[in-house]
């Protein structure tokens, strides 16, 4: 339980910085960060592995680049769900997806080497 409550934190507090980092990928406060990363973590391990699923021809073609678009689409999704959570156009969206993934392979690495 306390490992799922730290990861939607650490969820909340990477789409944060993200918001301050790409422009146009905005997020109202805290609590439609926790809001958005809830629905971005349901949308994920449900339509988020459906899309995998699907377009996998496509993700052997670009290796593996492919995955960032269908990531997002998963984040506009989750920003037309989320009030407070809002992202003007694909392009942030799918910045947003890479430096989200960038954020998330660094602080993975930092929590679990100690």
């Amino acid at each position: 339980m306390t490992q799922v409550l730290v990861n939607w934190v650490l969820s909340a507090l990477l789409l944060l910085v993200v918001a301050r980092v790409i422009p146009g990928f905005t997020i109202a406060g805290v609590g439609a960060a926790l809001f958005a990363a809830v629905a971005v973590g349901f949308l994920n391990s449900t339509l988020g592995l459906l899309l995998k699923f699907i377009t996998f021809p496509l993700t052997i073609l670009t290796l593996g680049l492919f995955w960032w678009i269908v990531n997002a689409i998963i984040l506009k999704l989750a920003a037309a769900l989320v009030p407070g959570f809002r992202i003007d156009g694909f392009l942030p969206a799918f910045f947003g997806a890479l430096f989200l993934s960038l954020l998330n392979v660094i602080v993975r690495a930092v929590f679990t080497s100690s």
